[in-house]
């Protein structure tokens, strides 16, 4: 297969330089608006839908017709639109200077024009989206701005989790469907490195929210080219350096419950390359006991052009978290409001502290205008320790793979074919080790200290994926893509606790095992139709798989290998609209899809007694079919560079959830193990999924330098429990923040800021545990929290 995806990436390459120039094209130039030298890095977009980015030079090439719009963009920069009347001169353009604040919105219209040509749901947050409220917790940004996607954490700053429209996390539990302890299903990329490791499982832990500029969110499955994502993907981008400018740069934020944040950069941006470094520290006292958390962070990222042909760009990330747990609350200390938590986990000093690096390197290769490659190769590796109710564990994962893609672009007359192929692969090693928890002699009164080992196990998790997706484009502004990926994966877990009853002859219980899975395919086929320039219409079809982990095939009470579990299967369909109106000053998605999930994973709980489980082992036990709607406007209802009020702009979006089981039935075995009983949740609302969810507010700038946001988000009471007899309420949050930022001789930047989250008061929670009574809420501040800052910068 490797051999066949290779051959066919080198003959598209030479026919693609073989057709090069056979149509009409039209060159130009982009230029800075003050010292007039040529603009690197202008994104060009046509009428008609084609694309480039000006080089090094300034320079570009685009596919011409007669009368069609161009629109110029940049990040540093204020858009620009022209009209060719033919295609024969060259065209020069000149950026204009921007208003930071004003501009910055307005530069989002650029991906909302791309938006139109993408036959799927994708949101894109900026730092306008991300920056709302403190910018430190990524969960705020996405529940607020991404209909369908649901991010919840288990502490201040540690355990996150997302919810991709209704597919959660891997099922590990002994009470149902869904699992409360890792993130499985889909994949989430930092800087183009995989945060995913090699056997699917996503912690982001080590991960500096507040270091992150964009966020890409791709909801649905996403195989063909992310290989095992069920449910979807998510990109991060943390900041990098501006072209061109020189700056160090000191962040200061305080908020309620000993919240600090202390962020130091600097920031080195030439002509040729760049480089940023982000340091930082921060603090949480918790508004709860034993919830205190602390974060240290180095970024370092970096880009160099070597030449007019090749760019290579570095990121290395470290991070230090220390996040203590009270365990979850019971419904009864929730509804209470007793918030002292359990017991059990603060007697055991629970807590997650991962010591976590991070590194890629990738280098960009254009053999011509029309082929190009980008390779990566990445690595990363984890230290982490964490303890709770039920014992103290100790892992050491070491991640690394590469990833490499072809772009490349064809014309056939009228036609433009495009498209990207490549592969990419990862490799863990892994060593688990779990300790029993015992009372300290020495302090009968404090924490527990860690006992016994109960547990060891090596695992070893390889996993690659080969994909090509293509677009089409047609006459009459319709595209048609088409792609799929081939993925496997195979798994090696090694258990090195001695147990001399097992080590006897005539006893066969083994020591460990091994399971692969080959040829997953996950193919994807759209249809987009654009109306001028201004609206678009789209179905599609995907398909993705989630892979068992090693921890679903080993039973550590009985020693047996779990035989015969099979991935799941996840097929979506999807049908939308999207539209820039009213001279794209308001921008707007909608999409209504259906999403089956088949094989699902499920526990059987084996009783220890009549009130005990013993033990609990995994099977593909049902399936569950989810249909939604999802909306979303963002408005810039009203900007200018004069006057009192420069900029009101508001967003609102929308998301109603019709889940279901489909054959779904959870089984538990007697003590004996002779008999099972079996309970059907077919046709009962998927548990951990709100119905509807909405968010609605403001972004305002206002004449010197003044800026805030007032936002508004409502929840939907949902099931926590697969039989549906146990229900959260509803909720709402009402937020708001303001802020003045001001420069001073060109040099000198400020900006003071204060804010305010749940204004009314709500009762609320960061995460509800799925399936796990008497255990249920990790509850969030019940009342108004403030935050304050100021964040300096100075350039050169």
């Amino acid at each position: 297969m490797k051999g066949i995806v290779l051959s066919a990436s080198a003959g598209l390459i030479l026919l693609s330089m073989s057709l090069s120039g056979q149509e009409v094209s039209l060159s130009g130039r982009v230029f800075a608006p003050n010292d007039q030298k040529p603009l690197e890095g202008a994104i060009i977009i046509t009428s008609k839908g084609s694309q480039a980015i000006s080089d090094e030079n300034g320079s570009f090439t685009l596919p011409c017709s007669d009368s069609m719009t161009i629109v110029f963009t940049h990040p540093r920069f204020a858009g620009v639109r022209r009209t060719v009347v033919e295609c024969g001169p060259e065209i020069v353009v000149t950026l204009a200077a921007r208003n930071n604040y004003i501009e910055e919105v307005k530069v989002n219209a650029g991906n909302n024009r791309q938006q139109l040509s993408q036959p799927q749901s994708v949101v894109v947050l900026q730092r306008t989206e991300i920056r709302r409220q403190t910018g430190l917790f990524l969960d705020d940004a996405v529940n607020t701005n991404v209909p369908g996607v649901l991010m919840e954490r288990r502490t201040i700053s540690a355990g996150q989790q997302l919810n991709i429209r209704g597919y959660g996390n891997g099922a590990r539990g002994t009470n149902g469907v869904s699992s409360n302890f890792d993130g499985q299903g889909y994949k989430v990329y930092l800087n183009g490195i995989p945060v995913t490791d090699a056997e699917g499982i996503t912690v982001m832990d080590d991960i500096d929210f507040g270091s992150v500029s964009r966020v890409n969110v791709i909801k649905g499955p996403a195989g063909s080219l992310y290989g095992l994502a069920i449910a979807g993907a998510m990109h991060l981008y943390t900041e990098e350096a501006e072209p061109g400018k020189i700056s160090v740069g000191q962040d200061v934020l305080a908020g309620s419950y000993g919240l600090e944040r202390f962020t130091t950069r600097v920031s080195i941006g030439g002509s040729q390359s760049s480089m940023l470094v982000n340091y930082g520290k921060q603090k949480f006292g918790g508004f709860t006991p034993h919830t205190a958390s602390e974060k240290d962070f180095v970024n370092v990222i970096g880009s160099a052009r070597l030449n007019g042909r090749q760019a290579v760009s570095a990121y290395m990330g470290f991070s230090d978290s220390y996040d203590e747990r009270n365990g979850e609350l019971t419904i009864g200390q929730f509804d209470t409001m007793n918030y002292s938590g359990n017991p059990n986990y603060i007697k055991n000093n629970a807590h997650s502290h991962v010591v976590g690096t991070r590194a890629g390197l990738s280098h960009t290769y254009r053999f011509t205008d029309r082929v190009s490659n980008t390779t990566s190769v990445f690595g990363s590796g984890l230290s982490s320790d964490a303890s709770s109710a039920g014992g103290w564990t100790d892992r050491h994962p070491v991640n690394f793979g590469a990833r490499t893609s072809f772009v490349t672009l064809f014309r056939f007359g009228s036609l433009t074919l495009s498209g990207e192929t490549g592969a990419e692969f990862q490799r863990q090693y892994a060593q688990t080790i779990g300790y029993a928890m015992v009372a300290d002699s020495s302090d009968l009164s404090g924490y527990n200290i860690v006992g016994a080992m109960r547990s060891n196990q090596s695992t070893s998790a390889r996993t690659g994926f080969y994909f090509t997706e293509w677009v089409l484009d047609l006459p009459g502004r319709i595209s048609v893509t088409a792609g799929a990926s081939i993925s496997h994966m195979y798994l090696r877990l090694s258990d090195r606790l001695y147990n001399a009853n097992n080590n006897r002859p005539g006893h066969f219980l083994p020591a460990g095992y091994a399971a692969g899975y080959k040829n997953m395919v996950s193919p994807r086929l759209a249809i987009n139709k654009m109306f001028s320039s201004t609206m678009s219409v789209y179905a599609s079809y995907s398909k993705g798989y989630r892979a068992p982990v090693t921890s679903y095939f080993f039973i550590p009470v009985t020693g047996e290998v779990n035989r015969g579990l099979k991935p799941e299967v996840g097929e979506q369909v999807e049908a939308g609209v999207k539209g820039n109106l009213v001279n794209e000053r308001i921008h707007f998605q909608m999409a209504v899809f259906r999403a089956s999930f088949f094989n699902k994973m499920t526990a059987v709980a084996v009783p220890l007694n009549s009130v005990t489980t013993g033990y609990s082992y995994l099977v593909n036990g049902g399936s569950q079919d989810n249909t939604g709607i999802e909306f979303l406007l963002k408005a810039d209802a009203f900007s200018r560079d004069h006057g009192v009020l420069r900029l009101f702009s508001p967003f609102a979006n929308f998301c109603y959830s019709y889940f279901r089981y489909g054959h779904f039935r959870f089984q538990t075995l007697n003590s004996t193990r002779t008999s099972v009983n079996e309970t059907d949740y077919s046709n009962l609302v998927v548990a951990g999924v709100p119905p509807v969810t909405a968010n609605a507010g403001i972004d305002f700038h206002l004449a010197g330098g003044v800026y805030g946001n007032v936002t508004y988000s409502y929840r939907d009471a949902m099931y926590f429990t697969s039989d549906n007899k146990n229900k959260a309420k509803e909720f709402s949050l009402l937020n708001a923040k303001a802020g003045i930022r001001h420069t001073w001789a060109d040099h000198f930047e400020t900006d003071l800021f204060a804010g305010a989250n749940n204004l009314t008061g709500s009762r609320y929670y960061y995460m509800l545990f799925i399936n796990q009574l008497p255990d249920a809420y990790i509850p969030a501040p019940p009342e108004v929290n403030f935050f304050a800052g100021v964040n300096l910068r100075y350039i050169w």
